[in-house]
């Protein structure tokens, strides 16, 4: 029950519904630098674990003790948010869901699919649990991504995975005249689902880019915890 109300109360899971990424499928979160973009993936993923689906989590800036404190502190605002949950309850079910989180460092020179693949083929071979998503955080999609991600989308497909994207724009950009940055516009055939995060005075205004009738949407959520605004 407790693990129900948690992600009912989900930002993700508000912003984009029950519905999760399928399988061979990419989704993106985009915003400029410092709006909360590595944040609301993790939201993302918390819900996946939450629902028993193990993550792996690919970071090309963060420190894996980093990433592991994301998790913790996203996991934290989510029990506040909801705000009736005993203390042992909540520790005990982050022992649980901890354990089908995976961490990964990489850096901008040290990333290759082959590498991430590798490790899914180790797995697949000693008969362990293989994760449902994937998440790749720090790809630079400025430059030209086609190579990187006609080999991860087959990843995705060989390993019926699902595998979100951060992705950077810029403050001074304007966008496209259907309403993308021009980072996402350019791979946007690639991307089942799209949110958008914007400062908006004291908040962060969500707009969903892709996802079939939600697009369009717009929410409110708070900076300092990613949660909706109550």
């Amino acid at each position: 029950m407790l693990r129900k109300d948690l992600i009912k109360k989900s930002p993700a899971v508000q912003i984009m519904g029950e519905a999760y990424l399928g399988q061979g499928e990419f989704g993106a979160v985009v915003s400029r630098a410092g709006v909360g973009k590595t944040q609301f993936l993790v939201q993302i993923a918390i819900s996946w674990l939450l629902d028993g689906k193990r993550v792996i989590h690919i970071s090309l800036d963060d420190s894996l003790d980093k990433i592991n404190l994301r998790y913790k502190e996203g996991y934290n605002s989510l029990i506040d948010y909801v705000g009736y949950i005993d203390p042992l309850k909540a520790n005990r079910l982050w022992e649980d869901v901890d354990t089908l989180k995976f961490g990964i460092q990489y850096n901008k020179q040290t990333f290759k699919s082959d590498n991430i693949r590798d490790y899914l083929s180790a797995l697949k071979k000693d008969n362990l649990e293989m994760p449902a998503m994937i998440i790749v955080d720090g790809i630079d999609f400025d430059s030209d991504c086609t190579a990187v991600l006609d080999d991860l989308s087959m990843l995705a497909s060989d390993f019926s995975l699902a595998i979100w994207f951060s992705i950077q724009s810029h403050r001074e950009e304007e966008f496209t005249p259907e309403g993308l940055p021009i980072q996402l516009d350019k791979v946007k055939e690639r991307f089942a689902k799209a949110v958008f995060l914007q400062p908006r005075e004291d908040k962060i205004q969500v707009v969903t880019l892709k996802d079939g009738d939600r697009a369009g949407e717009i929410h409110i959520i708070e900076p300092a915890t990613m949660m909706m605004t109550l």
